[in-house]
């Protein structure tokens, strides 16, 4: 199945969608993704879908479904968000050579670098909204977002054959200080159906309002997952952003003072997950080309850095409070807030 995924054709593409109901006229392009592999495809009557076929072995179907409902939770909430089609049979998921594809309307839409005030609040109550429906049901057949998921079992793909002798002992030693601040962080914190990955690429603003993409790497997890990650910053703007989101938040959703302190111990984490993300699919053909220089040994000497002055962040008394920790924060500590890892993990 993986290797019919990495080549997978416009032909049977096209074939695939046909199958669904639809007629494709034949006009199909690739449109950038890593994780999955996503189609532009014209119809007879001039509308556009999308078609997306999911990595194999990724997620179980059930995964795959509860992505689904979850969207249809939100849009019967009148909630923006970009749901799948159905098929004529009704369902929203069908497979091709075991592979599982879905399709989806189209949407258009411009992604900002940088939020206005005026956006933040209108994104931190919509994100209430979000989270407001996320809390409805749970979602057992996703990931939850635990020291476990995101810290250690990410930890043991990279020492299988990534992590160079040089730097494994002191990566190790970083995650888990990371991974046991986590656990005593999030120690009561209640978990939800998330977004997971809720930083600005996934945003679009149609010129009717924004609207969020990509619920693929939903997960159950803390709420300040997808705030931290819609407002990164650790400069003074930053903090300010940050809490400008939560106070529009408010009006349609509690956030208690103390989810703050999660925000650092989670941006350390990410660390960790968006490497050994990479280092999972690294057979896949279009990953070398895209991460170059992932794995070299200049690469983990960085890395391990990075990580081991965001332990330093994560274990300060003041770390991940609203104001002082995110007002002073240094240069170094404002290059790590943005650090590249916010690549579309779908």
């Amino acid at each position: 199945m993986a290797e019919f995924f990495y080549r997978l054709t416009p032909d049977w593409v096209l074939r695939a969608v046909e199958a669904g109901g639809f007629q494709p006229t034949g006009h199909c392009t690739v449109l950038n993704s890593l994780s999955n592999r996503v189609f532009d495809l014209r119809l007879e009557d001039d509308s556009h879908v999308v078609a997306k076929f999911y990595r194999p072995g990724r997620w179980s179907e059930e995964a795959i479904r509860s992505e689904h409902r979850f969207l249809f939770d939100l849009q019967e909430a009148e909630i923006p968000v970009c749901a799948p089609v159905r098929f004529e049979n009704g369902e929203t998921l069908h497979q091709v050579e075991g592979i599982h594809y879905a399709v989806w309307p189209r949407t258009g839409g411009r992604s900002l670098d940088e939020l206005s005030d005026e956006n933040v609040a209108i994104l931190g109550r919509l994100l209430a909204r979000i989270h407001n429906v996320g809390a409805t049901r749970d979602a057992p057949e996703r990931v939850e977002l635990t020291e476990e998921t995101y810290a250690f079992e990410p930890l043991a793909v990279l020492e299988a054959g990534f992590l160079p002798p040089s730097c494994v002992g002191r990566y190790r030693a970083a995650v888990e200080r990371i991974a046991a601040e986590y656990a005593e962080q999030r120690r009561g914190v209640p978990f939800q159906r998330i977004h997971g990955d809720c930083h600005l690429g996934n945003l679009l603003n149609s010129g009717e309002g924004w609207f969020f993409l990509d619920f693929d790497d939903f997960v159950r997890g803390p709420v300040a997952q997808d705030v931290w990650m819609l407002a990164p910053g650790r400069d003074g703007f930053g903090s300010r952003q940050r809490q400008k989101l939560v106070a529009a938040y408010r009006e349609f959703r509690d956030f208690d003072e103390r989810w703050f302190g999660l925000m650092e111990p989670l941006r350390a984490l990410r660390f960790v997950h968006y490497a050994a993300w990479v280092a999972r699919h690294w057979e896949d053909p279009a990953f070398p080309d895209a991460f170059p220089h992932f794995g070299t040994e200049d690469y983990w000497q960085k890395e391990t850095n990075d990580l081991e002055e965001m332990v330093e962040l994560v274990e300060r008394p003041t770390a991940g409070a609203p104001g002082e920790a995110a007002a002073d924060a240094t240069t170094e500590e404002t290059e790590l807030s943005n650090k590249d890892f916010f690549w579309d993990m779908d």
